[in-house]
């Protein structure tokens, strides 16, 4: 049975290769201990960090195990860069007609990026409400493109005009109302913790 293949350059075996090498260093282990806590060899390992040699499924579980990850997750962090030109014509736009509320995915999230960019419009006297945040200390940016929107975070109604921008960490319920008389327009840049 093969434990391992040969490595094409480019490939997510390529990106899998760099990985390992990243968690790693971010361990502060050398190879020698790295080896004594997975049971992988020393050369072994030193070949798949640079690529030259693939890890079967059972080292990768193996390298699972020792760095305290789903091999699925591992898998997500070796995922394809992400387009750099994201299209206008290509951008997800959501509208909640019940609320007012359109919501245009300007810079989508994806695996290999923590930030994303979104436009928000609200409909004058429309709110939308937030009952916790969907991932606790993410930052929020909120620059008001056109009108004025209130922003309520940690209990304190913010008053966000057109050209301010408000920052944060939401931890808890948020809540945007537009009180009019114009819609409201804004550009909202959400950054994982």
């Amino acid at each position: 049975m093969r434990e391992m293949e040969e490595v094409e350059s480019g490939s997510v075996d390529a990106r899998l290769a760099a990985r390992l090498g990243e968690l790693r260093t971010e361990h502060g282990w050398s190879l020698d201990e790295l080896s004594r806590r997975s049971g992988v060899s020393r050369s072994t390992l030193s070949r798949m960090e640079r690529g030259e040699l693939s890890p079967t499924a059972t080292l990768l579980g193996r390298l699972c195990t020792v760095y305290g990850r789903t091999m699925s997750r591992l898998l997500l962090e070796v995922e394809a860069e992400p387009p750099q030109l994201v299209p206008a014509a290509r951008q997800p736009v959501w509208r909640d007609e019940a609320s007012g509320f359109v919501r245009r995915s300007v810079s989508p999230p994806h695996t290999g990026l923590r930030a994303e960019v979104v436009e928000g419009t609200l409909d004058a006297g429309a709110a939308i409400a937030y009952e916790n945040a969907p991932v606790s200390g993410m930052e929020q940016h909120v620059w008001v493109l056109e009108g004025t929107v209130e922003i309520t975070v940690d209990g304190t109604v913010h008053t966000v005009r057109r050209g301010d921008c408000l920052r944060f960490r939401l931890r808890g319920p948020s809540h945007f109302h537009c009180p009019g008389p114009e819609r409201v327009r804004y550009a909202l840049v959400i950054v994982l913790p």
